[in-house]
């Protein structure tokens, strides 16, 4: 249902994850990106906590792993999200009246067709823009989108920093004397991010959008920590294989030695912190030699390499997160039994 939730909360406080470098925008973006994972790798790698960048888990693999665990029962935060983009799409088009819709990480292009589906049937044309870092993304998402009546897809292969900073030099958007731009940043992708980053990034999306332009805002909500572990590291472990493929693309793309079997994948939930993280988890002590990268790493007997953060919020952090952007805040759809919440925001 429709509510503007107004309850006073804290912000999330948190030590700062750095789980999102810049990498290259759209020209030459792939050598750009193999060059940011090798630097990425020796830094993450060699620091006193081990980290390796979230974005680094979707090549053509993880983003296929990750559209399984889309589909998990035990993982509800897509389907949620379908949920009240089925029922509110047509409201969200009429607030928004958007001629430019920019996506952020449009994974399979499934929700973006939903939400466009009615647009398209009353716009004459539509431009879709889609940024993201993973190529095979962007060709899975063009290619659902693209089935759309009277709509044009344009990509760029680029982190969302630096695929925002193209949108004024896009034909489409120098086209638009009148129309409005929509940015949709759904999926709770937003949750990647620790709060300084979160709202850096979407200080970027208000800086990228002309007064009227509008941001629809997909937020995962707190539940209960079984419902949370489930979600994260499911029975079939598909979520770790998710998880241990970035071993995986090491190992292939920069010439790495990591035994699979001797990492686990684990998921803790942070209270005091709202989030979700995922690990990998070394079962024993033991030498990595990462060749492309010239660096060899040892680790400790249970010592974890950090690679996730999803932070879970309520709904009136919504209003918080936007506030600080520079947004208004339009209207707000919550889907109760999956615990998430869409939120339209006015730049």
């Amino acid at each position: 249902m429709s509510m503007r939730a107004r309850a006073a909360k804290a912000p999330i406080d948190s030590a700062a994850f750095a789980a999102f470098a810049p990498t290259a925008k759209g020209t030459g973006a792939s050598e750009a990106i193999d060059a940011s994972l090798m630097a990425d790798v020796c830094t993450g790698l060699t620091a006193s906590t081990k980290t390796l960048p979230s974005k680094y888990l979707y090549d053509a693999l993880g983003s296929a792993l990750f559209e399984a665990i889309c589909r998990l029962p035990w993982y509800e935060v897509t389907r949620a999200e379908q949920r009240l983009l089925e029922r509110y799409a047509v409201a969200v088009g009429a607030l928004a009246d958007p001629r430019l819709i920019v996506e952020l990480g449009p994974g399979s292009g499934d929700k973006l067709a939903t939400l466009v589906r009615p647009l398209a049937r009353s716009q004459p044309s539509l431009h879709l823009h889609l940024i993201d870092i993973s190529a095979a993304a962007l060709d899975q998402a063009s290619r659902t989108v693209g089935r759309l009546p009277h709509v044009r897809v344009t990509t760029s292969r680029a982190t969302y920093d630096d695929g925002l900073s193209e949108l004024p030099r896009l034909p489409a958007t120098q086209a638009l004397t009148q129309g409005k731009t929509m940015v949709l940043f759904l999926g709770s992708n937003i949750g990647n991010f620790d709060p300084p980053q979160a709202a850096a990034l979407l200080r970027n999306i208000r800086a990228a959008l002309r007064p009227g332009d509008t941001l629809l805002l997909g937020l995962d909500l707190v539940k209960p920590e079984p419902v949370l572990q489930l979600a994260y590291d499911d029975p079939l472990g598909v979520t770790a294989a998710f998880n241990k493929n970035l071993l995986t693309r090491l190992n292939t793309e920069l010439g790495a030695d990591f035994d699979l079997d001797q990492f686990a994948h684990e998921a803790r939930w942070c209270v005091e912190d709202s989030r979700i993280e995922m690990h990998l988890v070394s079962r024993g002590a033991q030498t990595v030699r990462i060749a492309g990268a010239n660096c060899t790493i040892a680790f400790e007997d249970g010592e974890s390499i950090w690679t996730e953060n999803s932070y879970k919020y309520y709904p009136e952090d919504a209003d918080r997160l936007g506030a600080d952007a520079g947004f208004r805040a339009v209207d707000q759809w919550v889907d109760g039994p999956g615990r998430f919440a869409l939120t339209l925001f006015e730049a």
